[in-house]
Formats: structure tokens, sequence, C-alpha cells
């Protein structure tokens, strides 16, 4: 069963679609609608399972997750807006499916933006723990497990210690994570494949953002996809973590402007 993915969008102009990280929603991106839609139609849909997109009843698809499959639910969702290429930009588990988006359909690619993430694979014991947490969110019937084991991580020392409206507002987020959700994204991110050949080989225009703070997403993976893209440029945002986007978005919105700037 395809899924229909739910979607909020602001303004008009170049399509920039923003995909969520994990566990959160697309209401992540608020101040990106808010902040960019004045020169871009800034997409911003949930993905399989979370906020206003189903999981779906595929037998198949929930049986064996996988980030093909997300992209394959992107590229459906762009065909519904008559879209045939865009700005795709991803934090965390939504760079890994703007990743999968440029392997498996690179045609409907005009740009990246890839922040908080990484190229690289899950290591073996990073691959069995997400498989823990599925299981254990499944059995449980509930996504708490997530605060004491993700949500800590989110977010960088500043915006902890300085910024309780964003450890407010993330919180709420992890807090509303479905459990079928969590566990079939964490089976699908463990079994992803490594892309940096994949960004070896594309010949677009791609911004990368590294958090100064993130300790999920440390700068030298940043590095190594700068490394491997042809037209990659790094910035690295002081003061933030892994949500760079939710912690400092004037920053991260004012990169991503200068980016899309020269694209159009």
């Amino acid at each position: 069963m395809t899924v229909s993915l739910h979607y909020t969008e602001a303004g008009e102009g170049l399509p920039v679609v923003l995909l969520h990280a994990f566990p959160l929603s697309s209401a992540m991106w608020a101040d990106q609608r808010a902040g960019l839609s004045g020169r871009y139609r800034v997409i911003t849909p949930d993905q399989r399972g979370f906020g206003g997109t189903p999981i779906g009843g595929d037998p198949a698809s929930l049986a064996k997750p996988s980030l093909t499959t997300a992209a394959d639910d992107l590229v459906r969702f762009l065909d519904s807006l008559g879209l045939d290429q865009v700005v795709v930009g991803g934090i965390s588990m939504g760079g890994y499916v703007a990743m999968a988006l440029l392997r498996r359909h690179p045609e409907r690619v005009r740009a990246l933006v890839l922040a908080n993430t990484k190229a690289t694979a899950d290591p073996e014991p990073a691959a069995a723990n997400r498989e823990r947490i599925a299981a254990a969110v499944l059995a449980a019937h509930s996504s708490d497990l997530l605060m004491d084991e993700v949500f800590p991580k989110l977010l960088g020392g500043t915006s902890t210690g300085s910024r309780p409206e964003v450890v407010a507002r993330v919180r709420d987020q992890v807090r509303e994570a479905p459990p079928a959700a969590v566990a079939w994204a964490q089976r699908a991110m463990a079994a992803r494949p490594d892309s940096l050949d994949t960004l070896h080989g594309a010949t677009v225009p791609a911004l990368v953002i590294a958090g100064e703070e993130d300790t999920l997403m440390p700068v030298t993976e940043a590095e190594a996809m700068v490394a491997a893209l042809p037209k990659g440029r790094l910035v690295r945002l002081p003061g933030v973590g892994h949500l760079s986007a939710v912690e400092d978005p004037a920053a991260f919105n004012a990169v991503v402007t200068g980016f899309l700037d020269e694209l159009a």
C-alpha cells in the first residue's frame, strides 16, 4: 500500500523540499517555512508514519523497512504536486532519504542541502542498537524510551543550557512519535547502504551543514561528504547540535538562502 504524504508549504518560486529528522515531523521546519518562503516555495512533508502521514499497510514495506521506500514515497509526492525537479534538503534521517532519492531518482534532484547527517552506513553495533530500540518501542506500545536514549543527544550544549523554548519544542515532538513509525524508521536507517559512491557521482550543487556541537554526526562526517561531492561546500554552525535548523534558525536560514540565491 502506498501512502500519501501529509505536508505543509509556504511561498512561491524555486521549490525546496525539506525532510525532517528522526523522530520528529515536518513541524520542525516552522521557522524555515516562515523564513525562506519570502523567496522560495518551501514544502515540508511528513515522512511515513510521522506527523499526519500514515505508516501504510503494505505487508512487504512493513516487513522490510527501507529508505528506498521513503524515496519512492517522495517521488510519488512530487508527481502529485506536478514537480519534476526540486531542491531537496534534509536533516539527519531526512538527509538519508535525500541521498536515497539521489541514488534512485537523480533526475528529480536540482540541488542538495544535507544537514547534520552522514553518507556512511551504520556499523554493526549501531545497527544492532537501532533494532533493539525498534523492538522495545513495539513491545511497550510506547515511544517513551526515546526520551532517555534519543532526546538527550539531539541538542547541543548551548541549546540545552540557554534555549529553553527549543528544548521544550523538541521534547514535545519526540513524545509524539508513534511507536510503529519509530520502529519502521529505525530499521530502515539500519539497513541503509553507504552513500559515498552516490555522492561521488552527483552532478548537482550541494550544501553540507554541520553543527559544531553535534555529537551524533561529528564534523568529520560532513567533511567526508564534501570530499565526495564534486560540487559540495561545507558550512559549520557554532552553538548548535544535531538539530541546527531548530536550534539556530536564523543562522541556518541565512546559509540556505545564500545557497538558494546562487541557484536561482
